[in-house]
């Protein structure tokens, strides 16, 4: 057949393609996914690109039976670009090497061979444009998979067209979170089309049953079709020659054709289609040494290529479909199955294919075996240092169902819960439903499953779930190994906290003194075995951000390291929040962006959320009011987290000067929000809104919940933010001591955006009292700060009242008016401006009449259009 006909009413896939290749010789990477149902048209697609792309291509189709080995796809993909290896930098080169063999073990980063895949392919382009086509992506090993994902996201410049097909919902594509352009049936006009050209005409009625039969599907119309007797082409219309059940999925019908073609050739030749349906090398010796075994020899394969079912071409054997392999291979007894992995298992006696050889050996047995379940957990070792996470964390569940021992059986378990959190994943078999209902042994073991299994529900099923999981494992080795039990306990703690979960909470706290000196000292215990990011985390939550940013930078550091990346969205949160109270405003929006890609990578949603916090943050302390918003609607679903997306909106409405409108805002925070911590962080922003809205009787519950908290910290930035709080409730005569305090404490360290905004308030306080001089001091301090970390509405305060001081500017606008002036051009309502400012209402309506007659407008809205600067420079 043609491509052609099974591209009819594929009009809207084939223009997509044209325009993706017109941009990969343009100059723009880009890239396409296809899904579909198998016989939908995917290949074809790819077939048609291919044809008609006129540029170099390299491809690579996904093999189930390939699917346990790492970076078997990647290296048919990419083999033709492996002369251009020398080319990329050294890290890339060598991880490449040593995912492919080429090279000796580096550890495996599982985003530097993303990185390292995209180099090699741009390199090998060489500037000019490069089709790649991955087809049958469903069965991509995980790791090729992941370095496919990978360039799908980061292409750019470089000339290069990626288009992936890959079978809906299946595979690691399913629910990745890159566009997918989905392959629906074929209208019946469409599919009529088809058939007309496919097969000539057909009577109507046996035209009808066949596009009905087949449900859109292009394959299966082809295929039914075809094969249709002579008496059924005649318009008898008995039962079509599928054996099939009513109602089939297309997908079943498809291979009961194949089934039905392969089910009439020789015994002999289905012996050797089923070893090769079983193997996944393709190697033509290592299929005749296993069907040797059984009785088939190369004579025997003339008739499947006769039939069209196979091609040799060489040393390799290939399936000329997709479906004849899984038609051959599901469609004949277990026992035959099994004989042929026994006698692939035996054709595999080099040492370098001992991970083959283990597959086929554990595909054979059907009860546990020791022998074969150590042999499989050595391949999954092999995977994991590669680079292999998650083909190790395959490997070990596999190797855990069969080992006898369950101590054993409990270690795998484990071992392949860990190998796919590092990739990022919850292995596949061990759900969070019956994780902690398998075998376990010793305390250690029971711990590590707790753990394990509650990281998995903290993503996908609930936080609270996660922490009466951790709970339940407390309670079963707390009699055997109490400290393993603090540790689950503490961890418990904070799931709870982060759910907003008072109960759970609180059971968890019982056996554990609630002193934040003891929790401090019980979780940086490195001997402890506690968990390092709760540690950091805690550590900046009550104010010693120094030493959580020191843990938790050297946690980061060996986990890049390591290549364990999957673990890494929650420390570069924590590292993200650090570097925010520490001031580094680059360095925490760098950590919370790649907090926010690699949670979206690994599918940690609940993670990523934290990251997106401090991007929210640091976008309304910025001023950035649209970004802000983008961030805050990403935080809605995620609970109490969503609650600092609020706590930042307030920090925007302060620094633009909106008191009643920051005031509102910060009231709209629930009080068992992240408590402690955040009620206590929100405070000191409460009190200073209330008192310049000129709601003073709403400063003093904020007043009174700050002051118990620093004196639970004992910090000095947090004395110094008590004394700024109390000189705004104080005012007057009284606030200058208090400030003045403020100033001192402050001078001792620690979070230079609180010192500040102390350093402007007390300058807006000293101008206000006629002390000129004085109020310059603290208010270029407070602009260095500002400026240093981008906080453009809290520096432009700071400039403002700069301004205020200066001479009046010749007859245009006087320094006063000019504020007002500014001020009212964004927006701010006359009694907002009054309120920053420190006037009454009618002093600022008085200013504005003033600056309207010297400006020449008539309307606030008419001063958006002027420039302001040069109406000062008059």
């Amino acid at each position: 057949m043609t491509d052609g006909p099974i591209l009819f009413g594929r009009s809207r896939e084939l223009s997509a393609i044209g325009d993706l290749l017109a941009s990969a010789r343009a100059g723009a990477g880009g890239a396409l996914v296809i899904s579909g149902d198998v016989g939908a048209g995917k290949s074809a697609l790819l077939d048609h690109a291919r044809s008609v792309a006129a540029m170099r291509t390299i491809s690579a189709t996904g093999d189930e039976s390939e699917s346990p080995l790492p970076f078997a796809a990647a290296h048919m993909l990419l083999r033709t670009t492996f002369g251009s290896i020398d080319a990329l930098p050294a890290r890339q080169a060598d991880a490449v090497r040593a995912a492919f063999g080429l090279g000796p073990p580096t550890g495996g980063e599982r985003l530097l061979l993303g990185l390292a895949g995209l180099t090699l392919v741009s390199e090998f382009a060489g500037g000019e444009p490069l089709l790649c086509l991955v087809d049958d992506a469903q069965w991509l090993d995980r790791a090729s998979a992941d370095l496919v994902l990978f360039m799908i996201r980061r292409l750019g410049a470089e000339g290069v067209a990626l288009i992936v097909a890959t079978r809906a919902g299946e595979g690691a594509f399913a629910g990745s979170g890159v566009p997918v352009l989905r392959l629906a049936g074929l209208a019946d006009a469409d599919a009529a089309r088809l058939l007309r050209a496919a097969v000539g005409e057909l009577p109507a009625e046996v035209r009808d049953r066949v596009i009905a039969e087949a449900g859109g599907n292009p394959l299966a119309l082809i295929e039914v079709a075809a094969h249709l007797s002579p008496e059924q082409r005649a318009g008898q219309l008995m039962p079509l020659a599928l054996h099939v059940t009513a109602g089939a999925y297309p997908v079943g019908r498809l291979q009961a054709a194949f089934w039905d073609r392969v089910r009439r050739l020789p015994a002999p030749t289905r012996t050797l289609l089923l070893v090769a349906a079983a193997d996944d090398s393709g190697d033509l010796g290592t299929v005749l040494r296993a069907a040797n075994r059984l009785g088939a020899a190369l004579p025997d394969l003339a008739a499947a290529e006769r039939d069209g079912l196979v091609e040799i071409a060489g040393p390799a054997l290939a399936f000329r479909h997709p479906l004849v392999r899984p038609a051959v291979y599901r469609c004949v007894p277990a026992a035959e199955r099994v004989a042929a992995h026994q006698a692939l298992a035996a054709a595999y006696t080099d040492p370098a294919h001992a991970d083959r050889r283990a597959w086929h050996r554990a595909a054979a047995s059907l009860e546990p075996d020791a022998e074969v379940a150590a042999d499989l957990a050595a391949a999954a070792e092999m995977a994991t240092v590669r680079g292999g996470h998650a083909e190790a964390s395959v490997a070990y569940e596999r190797a855990a169902e069969l080992a006898i021992d369950p101590g054993t059986r409990s270690h795998l378990l484990a071992a392949a819960a860990e190998a796919a959190r590092d990739a990022g994943r919850l292995a596949p078999g061990i759900t969070p439903a019956d994780l902690g209902r398998r075998g376990t042994g010793d305390p250690v073991t029971v711990a590590r499953l707790a753990r394990l299994r509650a990281d998995a529900e903290f993503e996908q099923v609930s936080p609270r779930q996660a922490t009466l999981t951790l709970i339940a494992g407390a309670a079963l080795v707390a009699g055997h190994d109490p400290a393993a039990a603090r540790s689950l306990l503490v961890e418990a703690g904070w799931r709870a906290w982060y759910a907003g979960e008072a109960a759970p909470a609180a059971e968890a706290a019982l056996p554990v003194d609630p002193g934040l000196d003891v929790l401090r000292a019980a979780l940086r215990d490195p001997s402890g075995g506690h968990n390092p990011t709760a540690a950091a985390l805690l550590c900046v939550l009550t104010g010693d951000d120094d030493a959580g940013w020191a843990l938790v930078t050297g946690l980061v550091a060996e986990l890049r390291g390591e290549g364990r990346h999957g673990r890494l969205p929650a420390p570069l949160a924590v590292l993200a929040s650090a570097e925010l109270f520490r001031g580094d405003h680059l360095a925490a929006s760098v950590a919370a962006a790649d907090c926010v890609r690699l949670a979206a990578d690994t599918g940690q949603p609940r993670r990523g959320a934290l990251g997106t916090a401090v991007l929210a943050v640091l976008a309304a302390i910025g001023g950035h009011e649209q970004r802000y918003a983008t961030l805050v609607a990403d935080l809605v679903p995620h609970g109490p987290v969503a609650a600092v997306g609020t706590w930042a909106g307030g920090l925007l409405d302060l620094g633009l000067g909106r008191y009643a409108a920051a005031l509102r805002r910060l009231g709209q925070i629930p009080a068992t929000a992240l408590a402690p911590f955040l009620p206590a962080l929100v405070a000191p922003d409460q009190v200073e809104a209330a008192v310049r809205a000129g709601r003073l009787d709403l400063a003093g519950e904020p007043l009174a919940r700050f002051a118990g908290w620093a004196a639970e910290l004992r910090r000095p930035w947090a004395d110094a933010v008590l004394l700024r709080c109390r000189a705004l409730a104080a005012g007057g005569t009284a606030a200058e001591s208090l400030y003045q305090a403020a100033v001192a404490r402050h001078a001792h360290g620690g979070r230079p955006f609180e010192r500040a905004r102390t350093e402007l308030l007390f300058g807006e306080w000293l101008r206000r009292a006629r002390q000129r001089a004085r109020a310059r001091v603290h208010l270029t301090a407070a602009l260095e700060i500002f400026d240093r970390m981008g906080a453009g509405p809290w520096a432009g305060r700071a400039r403002m009242e700069l301004a205020a001081m200066s001479e009046p500017a010749g007859p245009g606008l006087t320094p006063q008016e000019l504020r007002i002036v500014r001020l009212a051009a964004g927006r701010l309502t006359n009694r907002d401006i009054a309120a920053q400012m420190f006037l009454s209402t009618r002093t600022v309506e008085y200013h504005l009449y003033r600056a309207y007659r010297k400006l020449g407008v008539s309307a606030r809205g008419e001063l958006a259009q002027l420039d302001l600067d040069s109406a000062h420079l008059q």
